[in-house]
């Protein structure tokens, strides 16, 4: 079905796996093209609580875009290629009501960092470089870097790491807050499918007004505490929150998901 990722179902986790080898994985249209339709699917999925996604290989996440399909571009393709690049993958994933875990297994460098970023939530193994490399190339990043990368760490870390397309160790990217966890790169997988299965816990129906409630906070003329009080009060309505707070009335675990 797709000739660039790689799907794997293991209960209500959904892990998609970028596998381009050969090229470290690099974004081309034809694999953001195909991670749109499988994040669809999988968004739109009742049987899909949590996804994982990450790269094939223990060197590379995904190394950046893959740079030939735009070296000739004008101004104005540049421009068409950011803003659907944005649009069809990296601002769908943050405004997924699904939750997404990024497991950064190696070199997470542009539009791999940019992946990443987007993602509800990143995991690094201990080998894993990041950066946004894009000055060095003559351009900057075009498909959020200079927004998300700024909203995790600050500006005048972001200013750095974008300014001297440098990449940082695991460690640093833990420190500034940049990634949740690090650790060795044969328990990644087991790391992101323990928090998938503290996630699934819970109320799908709770974290996808939750999403939508952090991500307003970020939105140019939104007030996010107002998104909160009406996102909250949705969840009265809801088979959750009546599972939920009988199930605590009732003293057992609350079940949420068929």
């Amino acid at each position: 079905m797709y000739n660039n990722i790689l799907i794997e179902q293991k209960g209500q986790v959904l892990t998609i796996t970028i596998n381009r080898p050969n090229q470290l994985n690099a974004l081309n249209k034809e694999t953001i093209s195909e991670l749109n339709q499988a994040l669809s699917v999988a968004n739109n999925d009742n049987g899909t609580g949590v996804v994982i996604l990450t790269g094939s290989g223990e060197k590379s996440f995904v190394a950046g875009a893959d740079i030939k399909e735009f070296s000739n571009f004008t101004i104005s393709q540049g421009g068409e290629l950011a803003k659907n690049g944005q649009d069809i993958l990296f601002s769908f994933i943050e405004n997924m009501k699904t939750p997404v875990i990024a497991a950064i297994n190696g070199f997470a460098l542009g539009g791999g960092l940019e992946l990443a970023m987007c993602s509800h939530i990143r995991i690094a193994s201990s080998n894993a470089r990041m950066g946004l490399p894009e000055v060095s190339l003559g351009v900057i990043p075009g498909y959020g870097g200079t927004q998300r990368l700024t909203q995790l760490v600050g500006k005048g870390k972001a200013n750095e790491m974008v300014f001297t397309a440098g990449m940082i160790k695991a460690d640093d990217a833990l420190s500034w807050g940049l990634v949740n966890h690090v650790v060795e790169l044969d328990e990644l997988i087991n790391k992101a499918e323990e928090i998938a299965g503290k996630i699934l816990n819970n109320s799908g129906l709770a974290i996808a007004s939750a999403i939508k409630s952090v991500n307003a906070n970020f939105e140019d003329g939104v007030n996010g505490y107002d998104v909160e009080i009406e996102e909250f009060g949705k969840c009265f309505g809801t088979s959750d929150f009546k599972e939920g707070t009988t199930a605590f009335l009732e003293k057992r675990k609350p079940k949420f998901r068929s």
